[in-house]
């Protein structure tokens, strides 16, 4: 690789904030500034032919980083190198004894730490929330998106878990995190993505399809995070994930129960029917989207309570009661379908899930070598041609 120099590494490991498919997540302290960063962690023989996934994110990253308030950003990259813990081998027979001590080679990627939690846990703590509330968040964050769209790029994984606030101020920044599965679109090309990808109950129609995807399914997205801001649940839960593709591919959602949505605008509602729009070419982009009454209007769109005719309803308690209830109902059916699966292991003797099993410990214990290695006692190689700060 060009332009690369093994330096030693310039961060001190802290603790864990996380951990995803393929990596790990860890505060990292730059040892010179003291600045303080969220460092994502891959271990580079879990993504091995997977690389690209990586490749992409920085890429992605390098042309939107520090471009826009509400994204977050890529300050670093590099990997750690293998050490000897011989300065040099002179035979074979040394590099052999050396091996067992090379620390762990990892990748690593240091975003802008964001403290203030997720989006709807964020909500839950307030004491109200009002559909303009809903209307100022959805504005925000569509308006990043716009960027990114503007920029070439589509997330293609929107949802309330990747939007992060900065930090645990009232005012703090909302930003959009976890590139992972975004790509860079040739619009020249006019290119369309194809396999499917995402997050299922956020998926646009056209990804179940797979007929070719791109910036409209962000759109989709939007539509939503939109409802579920509104009413604390999302518009195609269904029993099976087999139901809820179908319902994605149909449209097939309604505003309901009626009295949570009694409390909700007609404009709002529009809203979430136009980025829920099954056809990708009909559907607004996200620069049409923000030009929508319910985002553009001076005047706010809210239904008046009726005990307070001069304010708007509260939706928080209607929006925590849904919320809660499927959190229950989510974790009641992840029971059942643990104990009927465990059931049919036992019958069945499963051969593939037994290696589904081994191919989970691999991963487990490849994140477990990759949180061991202390960053500050490894070598790197830095990247400089990734020319971010």
């Amino acid at each position: 690789m060009q332009n690369t120099i093994i330096t030693p590494c310039q961060y001190r490991t802290g603790k864990m904030l996380g951990s995803g498919t393929y990596a790990i997540v860890r505060e990292a302290t730059h040892i010179h500034t003291g600045r303080t960063y969220a460092c994502k962690i891959i271990n580079k023989q879990l993504m091995e032919g997977r690389e690209y996934l990586v490749r992409n994110e920085i890429a992605v990253l390098k042309r939107i980083s520090k471009g826009h308030p509400n994204i977050v950003t890529l300050h670093d990259y590099f990997e750690s190198t293998y050490l000897w813990e011989k300065e040099r081998a002179a035979s074979l027979e040394d590099i052999s004894v050396s091996l067992p001590h090379l620390s762990p080679r990892n990748l690593y990627l240091c975003f802008g730490l964001c403290t203030g939690g997720e989006l709807f846990d964020r909500i839950c703590s307030k004491g109200n929330y009002y559909e303009a509330d809903a209307a100022a968040l959805v504005r925000t964050i569509l308006t990043a998106v716009n960027y990114i769209h503007t920029a070439g790029i589509v997330h293609r994984d929107l949802k309330p878990e990747n939007l992060l606030f900065r930090t645990e101020a009232a005012d703090a920044d909302i930003m959009i995190a976890d590139f992972g599965l975004s790509r860079v679109l040739e619009e020249e090309k006019l290119s369309l993505l194809t396999g499917v990808c995402g997050t299922p109950g956020y998926m646009a129609p056209e990804i179940f399809k797979n007929t070719g995807h791109g910036k409209p399914v962000d759109v989709w997205a939007m539509g939503v995070i939109t409802y579920f801001l509104l009413a604390g649940y999302t518009p195609f839960d269904q029993d099976s994930p087999e139901a809820e593709t179908a319902a994605i591919v149909a449209g097939n959602y309604k505003f309901e129960p009626a009295e949570y949505w009694a409390n909700v605008s007609g404009t709002a509602r529009g809203f979430v029917q136009a980025c829920l729009t099954v056809e990708p070419a009909r559907r607004p982009t996200a620069a049409e989207a923000l030009e929508h009454r319910w985002l553009a209007s001076a005047t706010p769109h809210f239904v008046p309570d009726p005990f307070n005719p001069s304010g708007a309803t509260d939706l928080l308690p209607h929006v925590k009661k849904a919320f809660n209830a499927k959190l229950t109902w989510k974790k009641a059916g992840h029971g059942i379908r643990a104990l009927k699966r465990m059931s049919a292991l036992a019958s069945s003797g499963d051969r593939l899930s037994q290696q589904a099993a081994e191919l989970s410990a691999t991963v487990q214990r490849f994140k477990e070598e990759s949180a061991q290695e202390v960053m500050e006692d490894a070598s790197i190689t830095h990247h400089h041609n990734l020319q971010v700060q």
